[in-house]
């Protein structure tokens, strides 16, 4: 079963749907696989959960956010000297569990030392990545969270609406929010609320002087 969700620009009468985003039900492990192949690189999202396969076309608005407050995370890992691997949204994927997702960026930190050589992300070899950002902007059918929780993420950055919530994984396998991050104690969501927000005000060269600037001092 198919079921599509599709936006038309009322400007152009002619012009057909642009299709946002796809939902395969009952679609096999082999067969998802199958699609990632075929996809290659195109620059889609796919959210896999037992049998239920949604793909995605991020949107600008998306991608913003999720460059931005990644660029914001990298200049923390440099400045204050925290070893940091981003593979960026490698497909992570655990046939075990029937997960499988693209993250909008991702993380090794406490792990860093055990993929540092390895040029492939390989699910039966590599423990899942330590950190992952996710930004929500349009809805979702296929709840990610869960597939995290199942792939073993430990931590997530949930971006929405401009709120910025950390998660923990427990050893329930659940989700629980946190007011710190593991990774980056120095980092609070309100703060990096603070500079996401100042891309508003000031050019993002700016915003980031400002961003190394407070770093320096909270260090200190």
């Amino acid at each position: 079963m198919i079921r599509r969700s599709s936006t038309t620009n009322p400007a152009v009468a002619a012009c057909p749907e642009v299709v946002e985003h796809v939902v395969l039900c009952d679609v096999p492990w082999e067969g998802y696989e199958a699609i990632l192949e075929a996809f290659g690189d195109r620059r889609l999202r796919h959210s896999y959960d037992d049998g239920m396969l949604e793909i995605m076309s991020p949107l600008k608005r998306h991608d913003r956010n999720k460059t931005l407050l990644a660029r914001l995370l990298e200049m923390a890992a440099f400045e204050l000297d925290i070893d940091m691997q981003g593979i960026g949204s490698t497909t992570l994927r655990k046939e075990a569990r029937r997960k499988g997702l693209e993250p909008d960026e991702c993380y090794y930190v406490a792990h860093e030392a055990d993929v540092r050589f390895e040029e492939e992300y390989d699910p039966k070899r590599d423990p899942p990545p330590d950190l992952a950002i996710e930004v929500e902007v349009s809805h979702s059918e296929v709840g990610r969270m869960e597939i995290y929780a199942g792939l073993g993420v430990p931590e997530v950055w949930r971006l929405k609406d401009g709120k910025l919530t950390y998660y923990r994984l427990s050893r329930e396998e659940k989700y629980v929010k946190t007011s710190r991050s593991k990774s980056f104690p120095l980092l609070t969501p309100e703060v990096l609320e603070h500079f996401l927000k100042r891309r508003y005000e000031v050019r993002e060269n700016q915003l980031l002087r400002e961003f190394v600037d407070w770093l320096r001092e909270a260090k200190r």
